[in-house]
């Protein structure tokens, strides 16, 4: 990355101005795609749009955090990255419960609605990950909003397969089984993030102890 590699030990950590821009915007994308698909979900009965919704929220929120800490000490931002991680977790447990109450349930989604509003949240993911790919290595801070951007991507592909199967087998096992697959991934991330906060954590504390 050059110039834009940051001040901490040679890793990026955020203090850059076309970043923050970049930030500011996909804050705003994600914030609007999570209304949307929210009520896209709740209206088609889709677990995995709900589930794709709220990582939308998530990365909103994980956006806004890490635009608030650019520029405070790399043990501020690895507590940040903790907090990030640990609602990542939460919310992989929130979509797995939710998963499982559906199957008794046993209610099938409709796939239209799954189908085009999918494509819609792709469009916005694709666009968020094209303005953050420069920036996805950095600080712990930094790499959370890269892994949510990537998580949401992905996710959105996951939602429009499971709508082609929901279409198919007019049955709402794929959509349940995507939400499943896309719960696995929240918990996945939040372990990635969690053990890069606590080891630049516990540098940062390390070297303050030998300072004293």
């Amino acid at each position: 990355m050059g110039a834009c590699c940051g001040h901490s030990h040679g890793t990026f950590d955020g203090m850059s101005t076309d970043y923050r821009r970049r930030l500011w915007l996909v804050i705003a994308l994600n914030g609007g795609m999570f209304i949307v698909e929210m009520i896209a979900g709740q209206a088609a009965g889709s677990k995995a749009l709900q589930a794709d919704a709220l990582d939308f929220f998530g990365d909103a929120v994980t956006y806004g955090i890490s635009l608030a800490v650019i520029g405070a000490s790399l043990k501020t931002r690895a507590l940040a990255a903790l907090a990030k991680g640990t609602s990542l977790f939460l919310m992989g447990v929130w979509v797995a419960a939710t998963t499982l109450y559906q199957v008794f349930v046993l209610g099938v989604p409709e796939a239209a609605v799954m189908g085009s509003i999918g494509f819609l949240a792709l469009a916005v993911n694709l666009s968020s990950v094209l303005l953050l790919v420069r920036y996805k290595d950095g600080d712990a801070n930094v790499r959370s909003v890269w892994l949510c951007s990537r998580n949401d991507a992905i996710g959105n592909v996951a939602v429009m397969l499971a709508a082609a199967g929901v279409w198919g087998t007019a049955s709402a096992w794929p959509d349940l089984i995507v939400a499943g697959l896309m719960a696995a991934l929240f918990v996945s991330s939040s372990v990635q993030i969690l053990s890069q906060a606590i080891r630049e954590y516990r540098h940062k504390t390390e070297h303050e102890v030998a300072a004293e």
